[in-house]
């Protein structure tokens, strides 16, 4: 059969003894080991999650950045599209200003040889007649 002695009283001394030394040599160091490991990857979390945010923010700052120089772009491409337009106008209408020059030259030109021609042949014509008549009549006239 079983007793209850002093040897009972004892164990449990031992027990708590043991359990208390327990915890101050093994389970509060590995409870403070734990608590600071714990600490160090919330601080790391903490860090990955402020990268998260920095590079997101860069990341809408560059197509921000790309957006504008865009429309930038577009602008100068409209400015230079527009530039080139009215040269390209002034320069036809210069092309078209030499053109009228040039056909009011060949015009003029056209009329003086034709006055020419028709001066010499005006004094050739009594010369061409006679000769026609003769041939016609068969005589000189």
């Amino acid at each position: 059969m079983l007793t209850l002695d002093n040897s009972l009283y004892i164990q449990m001394i031992n027990f708590i003894f043991l359990v208390i030394a327990m915890n101050f040599i093994v389970y509060k160091p590995i409870r403070k080991i734990l608590t600071q490991r714990k600490d160090k990857v919330d601080g790391l979390q903490q860090n990955i999650d402020t990268c998260k945010n920095d590079i997101s923010e860069r990341d809408n700052d560059l197509k921000e950045g790309v957006k504008k120089a865009r429309n930038q772009g577009n602008l100068k491409k409209e400015a230079i599209l527009q530039e080139a337009a009215e040269e390209e106008a002034a320069i036809i209408e210069e092309i078209n200003k030499k053109a009228q020059e040039n056909l009011k030259d060949v015009r003029e030109k056209i009329i003086k040889d034709v006055e020419e021609v028709k001066a010499s042949l005006l004094q050739e014509v009594d010369t061409f007649a006679g000769n026609i008549g003769q041939k016609i009549l068969g005589r000189a006239v």
